[in-house]
């Protein structure tokens, strides 16, 4: 691969190192790749108690990120004709409220009414109190549901979690595969992406990897941060618990917003169709022409980016998802790709970089 031009690679470290330190993460790993090159840098620690440095090539947890492998192979499977997106949720989940109405495709563009499970606090007290805790699909749900609904199928824009562990469970009623297997088949092998994987309910992750962390949870103190490299990720499920590294990333990026290697013309376009003011598509954000999503999760905040027009991927992995800056209250599991999140440390320099590229990514004031 081609190194971009010493005097973009320069300017784009500047802003990384400029941007780090005004964040709370201690290290962060960028990627970046245009028509002229590829490149690729680590910045400060992946253990700060080891004081092992960050490295390129290692290994985080990329949250909601998660959510665009979700909605491409919804979108596969509906361009195989195994599912159509205007399919009502209860064709294949009974109990949902408004379930005779609510499309696949409004649970993968948000607009389905269900609640979000990590906004429940008898969620939140679960999870934060006892990290180690294994959530199934179905408990996921039902706590969303219990809340549901928000509003009427299709009348308005809530970025929910539930929404895309329903589209999860239909993946593999679908298939009568695991989600595992299914992003195996359709994304990870196609793709040759070899260091993307799904824990399911292990902590474990792949070496190299970087420790993460947070002020979320019950144990974190604002000057002692939890280590939260080990929680369980059951309860990301297909809405959050995909682990990767920037060589992955960078290909995948590229991939989701021109659906090169993943879906026909018709069906990316259909895909990259945003309604509303939204910004929102099949699983997918587009702010300002960057397509793509942010992934917050305890430890861990990414964000995947590509820029049609400029033909640019850009990625960045932070190992913290503390928020920093004109901070009114502590971001919550949430990572509406259109909030600014007060500024999580992915953001923040992924904005740099933007700036740094000729192409800023601006995210739009929390609404």
């Amino acid at each position: 691969a081609t190194p971009l031009p010493s005097k973009l690679s320069a300017k784009l470290d500047a802003a990384v190192r400029s941007a780090l330190p005004k964040t709370a993460a201690p290290g962060v790993i960028v990627g970046v790749v245009t028509p002229s090159g590829i490149w690729k840098a680590a910045y400060g620690k992946a253990d700060p108690s080891a004081g092992t440095p960050m490295a390129v090539g290692m290994h985080t947890r990329i949250g909601s990120v998660t959510k665009t492998f979700t909605g491409t192979a919804i979108m596969q499977l509906a361009e195989a004709g195994k599912l159509s997106l205007d399919d009502k949720i209860q064709k294949y989940v009974p109990g949902i409220p408004n379930g005779d109405r609510i499309t696949l495709r409004q649970l993968a563009d948000m607009t389905s009414g269900i609640a979000s499970y990590t906004q429940s606090a008898k969620f939140q007290d679960v999870l934060f109190s006892k990290p180690q805790t294994i959530f199934t699909p179905k408990e996921l749900v039902a706590i969303g549901v219990a809340e549901s609904p928000l509003f009427e199928p299709g009348a308005s824009f809530n970025y929910s979690n539930t929404n895309t562990i329903l589209l999860g469970m239909v993946m593999e009623q679908v298939t009568g595969k695991t989600v595992g297997e299914v992003f195996k088949e359709q994304i990870f092998d196609p793709l040759k992406l070899k260091n993307t994987s799904w824990p399911g309910d292990s902590v474990d992750m792949p070496v190299p990897y970087a420790q993460g962390f947070t002020l979320q949870g019950d144990f974190a103190k604002p000057d002692a941060p939890s280590n939260a490299t080990n929680w369980n990720p059951s309860w990301g499920w297909t809405a959050g618990e995909l682990i990767s590294n920037i060589d992955d990333l960078l290909v995948y990026a590229r991939a989701l917003g021109t659906g090169n290697g993943l879906l026909g013309a018709a069906a990316q376009k259909e895909r990259l169709t945003f309604p509303g003011a939204a910004g929102y598509g099949i699983g997918v954000g587009c702010i300002g022409g960057w397509v793509g999503h942010t992934g917050e999760l305890p430890g861990y905040n990414t964000t995947l980016f590509y820029k049609a027009g400029a033909d640019i991927a850009a990625v960045v992995q932070t190992n913290s998802d503390i928020a920093s800056g004109d901070c009114k209250a502590e971001p919550t599991l949430t990572d509406d790709p259109r909030d600014t999140v007060c500024s999580s440390p992915a953001t923040r320099v992924f904005v740099a970089v933007s700036e740094a590229l000729g192409q800023p990514y601006t995210p739009p004031n929390p609404h």
